[in-house]
């Protein structure tokens, strides 16, 4: 299936969104709840899968929901179809604070191996697969360096990477450690491994998990300051019904019993 040639524009610092411009018959396909305005004339359908082609029947259609299933994600993507005469565009928000990155899938050879998370939306023709990594005891351990998404294709698509985007090209036999979270995506030709930190008390106490990413060149590797799932633990770890205090960091009165109470009215919390 030929690839929709796509222009776009991403605005925003922190809280990006990227528009997509969409010549009459032109399709992008968005991450479940993405969207975050069209202009009038855009045809919305959900399919199974990627959207990314109609054959192979239902057997084909199942197979492609099954593999977003795997990755965690929605069993749905939606195609937004320009079904007017004249230009019209179509928006797409990132989920939580970051950078949109664009990828040009036929500069970048083809494929792109990314974050199970990390897709956002793409033009039509890209298809979204699985990618896995290690062996399954290994990446059960490593988290989310196991399963990732695969995009295929010769078009544009957009991934997403939580707070501050780094991007580094690795030489041949350039290797680099990294948090299993933070790897956000890579070229194929990036050997990538999930590595045992190698000592207990690092692990336990370390706070940085039992395993790292291994990335070595020659290849390009995308990095992100703020993986979700860090943010998410941190989130949840200061809510109150996990036990967290609800109150303020820079609270006096926040950690001595009762007045931890005090300290929750006067901080501005209402429970």
């Amino acid at each position: 299936m030929a690839m929709d040639v796509v222009d776009y524009e991403i605005k925003g610092a922190e809280m990006q969104f990227v528009e997509v411009e969409l010549d009459p018959g032109e399709a992008a396909v968005g991450e479940a709840g993405s969207m975050m305005y069209m202009d009038a004339g855009i045809g919305m359908d959900t399919v199974f899968g990627d959207g990314s082609a109609n054959q192979g029947g239902l057997f084909g259609k199942l197979l492609g929901a099954g593999k977003r299933l795997v990755t965690g994600e929605s069993l749905f993507t939606t195609v937004y179809t320009n079904n007017a005469r004249q230009k019209l565009r179509v928006a797409f928000a990132a989920p939580y604070p970051g950078k949109i990155i664009p990828m040009d899938l036929q500069r970048l050879g083809g494929m792109l191996i990314c974050q199970k998370d990390s897709f956002l939306c793409a033009a039509r023709g890209v298809s979204l697969g699985i990618a896995l990594q290690q062996k399954l005891g290994v990446g059960f351990f490593g988290g989310e360096g196991f399963i990732m998404q695969k995009l295929e294709g010769n078009g544009m698509a957009f991934v997403h990477a939580g707070g501050t985007l780094l991007e580094r090209e690795l030489q041949p036999g350039q290797t680099l450690m990294v948090d299993t979270g933070c790897v956000v995506a890579y070229t194929p030709n990036v050997n990538f491994e999930i590595q045992y930190v190698g000592k207990i008390k690092t692990a336990l106490f370390g706070g940085e998990g039992l395993f790292f990413a291994k990335l070595t060149g020659p290849g390009h590797v995308w990095l992100q300051s703020l993986p979700f799932s860090r943010l998410a633990s941190r989130v949840f770890a200061a809510a109150p019904q996990a036990g967290g205090r609800g109150v303020g960091e820079g609270s006096v009165l926040g950690g001595f019993g009762a007045g931890g109470l005090l300290g929750g009215i006067l901080g501005g919390d209402n429970e």
